[in-house]
This record gives C-alpha cells, sequence and structure tokens, in this order.
C-alpha cells in the first residue's frame, strides 16, 4: 500500500443544497496576535472566541515555554497573564511552531530583541517554507538570525540593542510587516515599514488596544520603540477565511440562502467579497455596530449566477488566503478568470497555484498555470476523481466545496491539516448540508 493510500481523506458525494445560519471558529490571524501581546504586555488579557486549532495551540505553548503563564478556563477562552517583554526567559529546548507559519514568522521579530536566544522549528511542511524574507530585514535592524538555506529551523541569537529602520517590502506581506513592528517595539528609535499595497493591519489594530501608539500614512506604518504594553480585552470574530468556503458553498446551493454570524469583515481581509461581487455574487452585510478592536457582521449569501472576471491586482492582497476557494467559483463562472500577481501563493503551505491547477485539471476544469496566476475558464462545473491536496487545509476544504458543482463523488487525500486551522469543518459542512465523510 503506498503512502497516497494511507493519508487521511475525505470523500464528498456529488450536489446537494445547504442553507440554515452558521457560526466558524474564530480568527486564526487574530488569535495568534492577541495571544502574543498578551504574553509581553503587563497585566492580565482576556481573550474570548479564540481558536483551539492545532496552529494557535501552538503559539500557546511556545509563550507557556517562554514563561508566560496562561490559563484556559474555557476552550475558546484563553487568560494570559502577561508579565511585559522583559519577564521573558529563554527556552531549554527548540519551540515548536507546527504547521503554523504565521507563529513561526512573528516569533522571529517578537524574539529577536530578547536578552536570550532561541530555536524555532516545524512540522515536514513548515521546515520546508521559506523564512529569509523576514530574517533579512530583521538583520538590519541588528539581529542575528540564522537559516538552514532560508528555511527553518531559525536560529536567534538575543539582541537587545536592535535599532529601528525605514523599509519599503518588496512584496506585500502582512506576516514580514507585524514582524517588523514586534521587533521594532523591542528595538531603539523608530521603525517605519512601507507596503507595496495595503495588506491585512490585525497587528496594528491590536497593538493601539493594548496601548501602543501606531501611525498610519498612506501604504506606511510606523511606530516608536521602547513604549510598553497593558493587559487588554480581546473578542475574536469569526474568520472570515472559514467564512470564505461556506460563502462560495452559499453562491453554490444555497437557494434559500445561508447565514454566517459574526464575522470578521476587516477591509484588509475582504477582497473576496470584492471579487465575487463583481463576477455577480448575491452578498448582502448586515454590520454589526458595537465597539471591537476589528468590524464584525452577519453574511447571507444566495445561490447566484457567476460570471468570469479579471481580477485586479490591488484586490490580490486582500485575498491572499482565500485564493482556493476563489478559484473554485472561478471553475464554475461563465467564461474566463484571470488571476495576476498572486506568486505569494507559491510560498503558502503548498504551492497553491500549482496544487489547485492540479486538483482543477482532475475534475475536468480548462485551466493554465502562470507563474504569478492562474487562467480558467469555467462554466462547464466538475467530474469526479481524486485529488491530491498536498498536505493543504485550504485547498482540502476548498475541493471539498466542489463537491456540491460535481457529478460524480470527489476524494480528497492528505486532509490531517485541515483541523490546524478549521476544527470542526466536516461537522459543521455537515450540519449546513453537504454529504462528506471522513475516511
Amino acid at each position: 500500500m503506498s503512502s497516497a493510500d494511507i493519508r487521511p481523506r475525505l470523500r464528498v458525494a456529488p450536489g446537494g443544497r445547504i442553507g440554515g445560519a452558521l457560526t466558524v471558529p474564530g480568527d486564526k490571524s487574530i488569535s495568534h496576535r492577541a495571544l502574543m501581546l498578551g504574553g509581553i504586555a503587563a497585566g492580565r488579557t482576556d481573550i474570548s472566541g479564540f481558536l483551539a486549532g492545532a496552529d494557535c495551540l501552538s503559539t500557546l505553548r511556545a509563550l507557556e515555554a517562554l514563561g508566560v503563564r496562561i490559563e484556559r478556563p474555557a476552550p475558546e477562552r484563553v487568560v494570559v497573564h502577561g508579565a511585559g517583554a522583559a519577564a521573558l526567559r529563554g527556552s531549554g529546548a527548540p519551540l515548536d511552531m507546527g504547521n503554523a507559519g504565521t507563529a513561526m514568522r512573528l516569533f522571529m521579530g517578537l524574539l529577536a530583541p530578547q536578552p536570550f536566544d532561541s530555536v524555532l522549528v516545524g512540522d515536514e511542511s513548515l521546515m520546508r517554507r521559506p523564512m529569509e524574507r523576514v530574517a533579512a530585514p530583521l538583520r538590519q535592524m541588528g539581529a542575528r538570525i540564522e537559516t538552514r538555506e532560508g528555511r527553518p529551523p531559525v536560529h536567534i541569537r538575543g539582541t537587545p540593542a536592535l535599532h529601528g529602520i525605514d523599509f519599503r517590502l518588496p512584496v506585500a506581506s502582512a506576516q514580514v510587516k507585524s514582524a517588523l513592528l514586534l521587533a521594532g517595539l523591542g528595538a531603539n528609535g523608530h521603525t517605519r515599514i512601507t507596503e507595496p499595497a495595503p495588506t491585512r493591519d490585525h497587528t496594528e489594530r491590536m497593538l493601539g488596544a493594548f496601548g501602543a501608539t501606531v501611525e498610519r500614512e498612506g501604504l506606511t506604518v510606523s511606530l516608536e520603540g521602547g513604549q510598553a504594553l497593558h493587559g487588554a480585552s480581546v473578542r475574536v470574530p469569526a474568520d472570515f477565511s472559514s467564512a470564505a468556503f461556506f460563502i462560495v458553498a452559499g453562491l453554490l446551493a444555497a437557494e434559500h440562502g445561508l447565514l454566517l454570524r459574526n464575522v470578521g469583515v476587516n477591509p484588509t481581509r475582504t477582497g473576496l467579497l470584492e471579487m465575487l461581487r463583481r463576477m455577480g455574487a448575491d452578498i448582502r452585510l448586515q454590520p454589526h455596530t458595537q465597539e471591537a478592536v476589528e468590524p464584525t457582521a452577519d453574511i447571507e449569501v444566495r445561490k447566484s449566477r457567476l460570471s468570469g472576471i479579471h481580477v485586479p491586482r490591488e484586490l490580490v492582497p486582500l485575498a491572499i488566503d482565500e485564493f482556493p476557494i476563489f478559484f473554485i467559483a472561478a471553475a464554475l463562472a461563465e467564461g474566463e478568470t484571470t488571476v495576476r500577481g498572486a506568486e505569494e501563493l507559491r510560498v503558502k503551505e503548498s504551492d497553491r497555484l500549482a496544487v489547485m491547477a492540479e486538483g482543477l485539471t482532475a475534475l475536468g476544469v480548462e485551466n493554465h498555470l502562470l507563474d504569478d496566476g492562474l487562467w480558467i475558464r469555467g462554466g462547464g462545473g466538475f467530474g469526479g476523481g481524486r485529488i491530491d491536496s498536498h498536505g493543504d487545509h485550504r485547498i482540502a476544504m476548498a475541493f471539498a466545496i466542489a463537491g456540491l458543482a460535481a457529478r460524480e463523488p470527489i476524494e480528497i487525500l492528505d486532509v490531517a491539516n485541515v483541523a490546524t486551522s478549521f476544527p470542526g469543518f466536516l461537522e459543521l459542512a455537515r450540519s449546513a448540508g453537504l454529504s462528506i465523510e471522513a475516511r
């Protein structure tokens, strides 16, 4: 029996309708950041709506290894007892980030100005992912960081005398921006970062909630080093990236509508909504008015007739994690869809451009893989077949949703990492109306 035959898999029966009201788990990006800032803040931080998935638990355990006291009175509630950044202590063992690329890159910035050494490792997939995009600018700040041919393990030699820099990001990346802001918080002087295009601003918003002053002017964000953080209450909204799978599912099969509750609708995250609306999607937002660090809304979607589009490049960074499910929508839209400027997708948990192209081809969808994107001719629906997700949770979930428009069953291989970002995906999908089972 080959390794492909023993990997965990999903089987999705063709067709079906969905509807009702759903609440997806808490936002992964915000959960990571709330833990980290709570860990270096002085005082108590209460986090509600926490995503208790494997990625965020890797961040939690790493902070505990660094001496932070953390309580979990409930699975989705975390209390962090921070004593300030100076109270962190070195771990006697490497810090294991599991599959969490966000955690590894942000910890590089968090730990670079500390007075102790650290080593960051991860699972097989994470150990193949590039880290020099963070390490290189941190070295400009005076950090001493070593990688293995640009990849983990990441060795960080504690350097308390970092200095702020004026850095222009060559590629739009919220993870690089966030790592530099965290390093800048513990550095001397001013750190200024200019983006080529807007990226998610969760770190800036949350730094403000913890008492730091962060300045924004156009595409430039900056802060002064040495600012102290104070514990805060953080309400984590439902994850937009997780809701995205059901947004597209609703467009495919929700004749009477599907409601997604309390979803984070930060405008630096919701490029997918604009892309789908340009395709003709029936999507309606009911914004919430209560004060919070992040804007939230209920999202209602209905089955829609979609048309292909050429995606504007400025929307790409605002939907970078949602492209696997967007490509499913594009494959069902009448006409051609083209995405360019999305080379960032090649360095995610998998090469998402190549893996999505491979999977679409397996289901009979005409497409062409580009250096920085994908061209798709849609409208023909999906056949059935076997999809190798290459261990990428977003690829696996995207092709699970494709089953709603398939003519034959779809089998998806290597799906163990779905739990890293979306615990309970199968149960929620079944409750909405998908016919899906694990094998």
